[in-house]
């Protein structure tokens, strides 16, 4: 079985998640069609970048889909305790950011944390349990002296406790050696009755050999993307995988024709997306040892070009696996691929390490974002924390109940609860957002007053 990914980490790691809504609508129901098990449409980097970037409303897009949608569940990527965001929120947050997710039509919650906390996952695998979704727990997957198969299997054993229905191995960085993918299956094959599904990247060449070593060993579920949002930083395409594992077991045949419109009108949308493009057109090898992540990568490209430094991409690839190395090995992904990747872009600009640390990397080191997978470096965390201890409890603990405050300061530009999340989850710009519209409403109501009634009302 696949899961299909254009429409979420396709387009997130090649055009840096720029799609908009009519690109999906207009071509979705034929993807629908081909059988795929689950469509990821929503979640990861989607729901901020419809609200900053495109001015469109995330939960709208994600009610349209589930319009189109007759075959495939509808999935998404949470992550754990940060949601859609970039901090931890409080619970009343996730319960409601959940509840309403799945009222809009989400069917498959696939919930990962980026420093595999289990303390992290539990508040939104049991909210999604509650309300019904099919809940992956997912495995956020690296390289380093500290992850090991046998780490892994027993991560995997404290979400297989907490209820979850599916385990994903998620190499955001496709980092996945087929040896190790063999491995891994096997043993979570052999020690958990779940389905087990399988997403990589192709950024460093691996992705590909990854999957076919995991088919060997008894995967369930390949993670894809049609062919134009395919490869390099994003998944392995679905046209050679499925042509390979057929080869395996006979798997459900498909319209070729089908795979043609598809991938005819996908390349079309890519090329309306130049300016955003990652423009990578082989693998790159220096992904095995930076470990940045495809959606990480198309966004350092970008900003670096902005600021017209992308001369420096060489040394930040370079920096992030040292301050990876300093800050105890956290798998790069968000939010901390952010986190390393920002102050690894500052060490090489200010031409001193830690000569500015950034207010995210402080919060990481006071324990904020969960439990780090190895000791951070003794004196970085001296220079940060002084004689201050770090926090031992869930993070979630020590944040106050959000949603009341939140409400008294939006007011009236919130109409609803997914509007509330809007705010509560993306602070001033989803303010923003909803100040545009509210202002925009408000002008047509007056206009119509205006044109109808001989004036405005005293």
């Amino acid at each position: 079985m696949f899961t299909d990914t254009t429409f979420r980490d396709g387009h997130q790691s090649i055009i840096a998640t720029r799609m908009r809504t009519k690109d999906i609508l207009d071509i979705i129901e034929e993807v629908d069609s081909l059988g795929f098990q689950a469509l990821e449409v929503w979640g990861g980097a989607t729901f901020d970048v419809c609200v900053r970037f495109l001015d469109e409303d995330p939960w709208e897009r994600l009610r349209l889909i589930k319009k189109k949608l007759k075959n495939g569940k509808v999935q998404m990527l949470l992550r754990g305790q940060n949601l859609v965001g970039y901090r931890h929120y409080a619970d009343d947050v996730v319960e409601l950011f959940v509840r309403k997710a799945v009222e809009n039509g989400l069917e498959v919650m696939r919930i990962f944390d980026a420093l595999n906390d289990i303390r992290n996952l539990e508040k939104s695998i049991e909210t999604s349990l509650k309300y019904g979704a099919h809940v992956q727990g997912a495995i956020s997957y690296t390289v380093s002296p500290v992850h090991t198969v046998e780490y892994y299997v027993d991560y995997a054993k404290q979400l297989v406790e907490r209820g979850v229905h599916s385990l994903c191995i998620k190499d955001m960085a496709g980092l996945l050696t087929p040896k190790v993918a063999g491995e891994l299956v096997r043993n979570l094959k052999e020690k958990f009755d779940l389905p087990l599904e399988i997403h990589s990247h192709a950024t460093a060449g691996l992705g590909e050999l990854a999957y076919l070593a995991a088919i060997e060993s008894g995967a369930d579920i390949l993670d894809t993307a049609f062919s134009p949002f395919g490869m390099t930083t994003s998944q392995p395409a679905f046209e050679p995988i499925y042509h390979s594992w057929n080869e395996y077991k006979p798997l459900p045949e498909i319209d070729w024709k089908k795979v043609d419109k598809i991938v005819k009108y996908l390349t079309d949308v890519r090329k309306k997306y130049d300016a955003y493009d990652v423009k990578m057109y082989s693998i790159d090898h220096r992904i095995i040892t930076s470990q940045v992540p495809g959606g990480m990568y198309s966004n350092l490209v970008k900003q670096l070009s902005e600021q017209k430094m992308l001369n420096k991409l060489d040394e930040v690839l370079a920096e992030i696996p040292r301050v990876r190395k300093d800050l105890g090995y956290p798998p790069l992904v968000t939010p901390t691929s952010q986190i390393v990747g920002v102050q690894a872009v500052l060490n090489v600009l200010t031409g001193e390490r830690y000569a500015k640390v950034t207010r995210e990397v402080k919060d990481y080191v006071r324990g904020l974002y969960g439990r780090p997978p190895a000791p951070i470096d003794e004196e970085l965390a001296k220079k940060i924390l002084g004689d201050e201890k770090p926090i031992e409890g869930r993070p979630a603990d020590y944040l106050e109940p959000e949603l009341e405050k939140r409400k008294k300061e939006i007011g009236l530009l919130a109409e609803s609860d997914e509007d509330l999340l809007i705010y509560a989850i993306l602070g001033e710009i989803g303010k923003q957002y909803l100040k545009k519209r509210y202002d925009e409403k408000i002008y047509v109501d007056w206009t119509l007053v205006d044109k109808y009634e001989g004036g405005y009302p005293i």
